[in-house]
């Protein structure tokens, strides 16, 4: 397999500020992170020969014309995308492929989500599949279920309760520390131990601290290939490794063996990048990482799938400082999930541009010392059965 290493290159990055926009449509999202892409790589929209936009919700329309429509592309091919909470990675994975394959040389990956105008809370099981056809699907709750793997974590490491809700409150105090140095975050302002640990409870032992928001917000990439990006700028970012990983659905529904605490898409797709981009050791070679933290305990199980922490280590490192800016691995330095909420279609794309800021230093408050190389990273669906996307980028050598 050839793939797709060091054959394209992130010339230029938008993203709004995500939160309760009930003054912007999806579109004037789409259209503030693009031109923020276009403006930062001095580019003209007219340069753009192709375009993908991730959008997960039905009400925003089915096809690519949304795009087309907000950004008056001028009959360009533009490809609506949605795969679950890997959507936004799925239109950066498109884009990027169109261009190591050389059907274009300049293209545009936009995400974009309007939840908050839906009513969603994220306490209703998403999905399609029954509203379109035949299934018989059990309620079952994101929060509960996630909570299925957190007192599973708890039984299976030798957690008592206290110790295993005190590990999840560490998570949400040092993404809401770093969400507190970014102003495109939804949630802005430090927490305590104690708040986390005394918040009105969701589903035990998830409080109301330990779990994602639900927001509004749009990101945008230009893509082009490295010997063009090096005469568009000096500090453009190279695509190491992209990896999506689909599974069955049916771990946590119908299998009694399963463990639900760890996630194999997860770790397929992860073992996919990691090999693309040549990486042995993550914890050693990884830099930061943007990862899923819907709920807190998901960001322990990613940073375990991931190769980030030993399996049932995560406590030590956590409280070691391991995944703070600054520590072996930063882990979520703009905020995550946590601080931004979650549009699903614009996650992905959010979180590549904290690598694409960071790896070109200009993260600010947040700046982590000579980084190379960034993770992003996203699942969706349920332990047990969903998809992961992920992407590994790296500065330019």
């Amino acid at each position: 397999m050839l793939g797709i290493k060091d054959r394209v290159a992130v010339v230029g990055m938008g993203c709004t500020r995500f939160g309760e926009l009930f003054d912007k449509s999806d579109q004037d999202l789409m259209v503030e992170s693009c031109h923020a892409a276009l403006e930062d790589a001095k580019m003209d929209l007219k340069e753009i020969q192709a375009a993908w936009l991730g959008i997960q919700g039905a009400e925003t329309g089915s096809s690519g014309c949304r795009l087309a429509r907000a950004l008056k592309t001028d009959y360009i091919p533009v490809t609506r995308v949605e795969n679950y909470c890997a959507t936004g990675i799925e239109a950066f994975r498109g884009a990027a492929y169109s261009v190591a394959a050389g059907i274009y040389d300049i293209v545009l990956a936009c995400g974009a989500e309007k939840l908050k105008d839906t009513g969603a809370t994220g306490l209703t099981q998403m999905g399609g599949e029954p509203q379109f056809g035949s299934w018989v699907w059990a309620l079952v709750v994101p929060p509960a279920r996630f909570a299925l793997s957190a007192t599973r974590y708890f039984h299976a490491y030798g957690l008592t309760p206290e110790q295993g809700k005190r590990m999840l409150a560490m998570i949400a105090v040092k993404n809401h520390h770093n969400g507190s140095l970014n102003p495109r975050a939804h949630f802005q302002r430090e927490i305590t131990i104690e708040q986390a640990l005394n918040a009105p409870i969701i589903a035990w032992p998830l409080g109301l601290f330990d779990c994602c928001g639900v927001s509004d917000g749009s990101a945008a990439a230009i893509i082009t290939r490295p010997e063009i990006a090096k005469r568009i700028k000096d500090d453009y970012i190279v695509v190491k490794a992209l990896g999506v990983s689909a599974g069955a659905g049916t771990q946590g529904v119908m299998a009694s063996d399963y463990d639900f605490i760890h996630i194999d898409e997860i770790v397929r797709a992860g073992k996919q990048a990691y090999a693309e981009a040549g990486i042995k050791n993550p914890r050693q070679e990884v830099d930061l990482a943007e990862v899923h933290d819907c709920f807190t305990i998901t960001e322990a199980l990613i940073c375990e799938d991931l190769g980030f922490t030993p399996r049932g280590k995560f406590k030590e490192d956590i409280e070691a400082g391991t995944f703070n800016i600054g520590g072996e691995v930063a882990v979520n330095p703009d905020g995550g999930l946590k601080c931004f909420g979650h549009p699903i279609g614009a996650s992905g794309l959010r979180m590549i541009f904290e690598s694409y800021l960071q790896l070109r230093g200009k993260a600010g408050q947040r700046q982590l010392k000579n980084p190379r190389i960034g993770v992003a990273q996203n699942y969706g669906g349920l332990p047990g059965g969903g998809i992961s996307g992920m992407a590994i980028v790296g500065a330019r050598d």
